[in-house]
C-alpha cells in the first residue's frame, strides 16, 4: 500500500500541479504567446503594406518623371518656337531697315542727280550764251554757225 499511497500522492500532486499551472501559469504564457503572435502578424502586415506603398511610390515617381520629361519637352518646343519667332522678327526688322536704307540711298541719289542736272543746265545755259555771243560776234554765216553749234554739242 505504500506504493499505492505514494502513487496516489504523486498523482494528486501532479494533478494539483497541473491545475495550478492551468490556473496561474498557462494564462500569462498563452497571453504572451498570443501577444507575440499578434505583434508578428502586425509586423508582417506592416511589411506587406510598406511593400505595397513602395510599389505605389515607385509607380508615382515613374509617372512624375514621365510628366516632368513631357513638360521639359514642351518647354523645349516652346523655346524653339520662340527662338524661331525671334529670328523671323529680326529678319523682318533687318529687311525693313534695309528697305529704309535703300530708300534713303535712292533719295540721296535722286537728289544728287537733280543737283547735277541743275548744274548741267546752268553749264548748258552758260555755254549757250557763250555760243550765242560767239555767233553774234561773227558774221551770220550758216557754215560758221553750224561749226559753233557742233563745238557746243561736243562740249556737252
Amino acid at each position: 500500500m505504500n506504493i499505492n499511497a505514494t502513487l496516489l500522492g504523486q498523482a494528486i500532486s501532479f494533478t494539483l500541479f497541473v491545475l495550478f499551472c492551468m490556473k496561474y501559469v498557462w494564462p500569462p504564457l498563452i497571453a504572451a504567446i498570443e501577444e507575440r503572435q499578434k505583434k508578428i502578424a502586425d509586423g508582417l502586415a506592416s511589411a506587406d503594406k510598406a511593400a505595397k506603398d513602395l510599389k505605389l511610390a515607385e509607380a508615382k515617381a515613374t509617372d512624375q518623371l514621365k510628366d516632368a520629361k513631357a513638360q521639359a519637352a514642351d518647354i523645349i518646343d516652346a523655346a524653339n518656337k520662340r527662338k524661331s519667332q525671334i529670328v523671323d522678327e529680326a529678319k523682318d526688322e533687318a529687311n525693313a531697315e534695309r528697305t529704309k536704307i535703300l530708300a534713303q540711298a535712292e533719295a540721296e541719289v535722286e537728289a544728287e542727280r537733280n543737283r547735277l542736272k541743275e548744274e548741267l543746265r546752268k553749264q548748258v545755259a552758260g555755254l549757250a550764251i557763250a555760243g550765242a555771243e560767239k555767233i553774234i560776234e561773227r558774221s551770220i554765216d550758216e557754215a560758221a554757225n553750224s561749226d559753233i553749234v557742233d563745238k557746243i554739242v561736243a562740249e556737252l
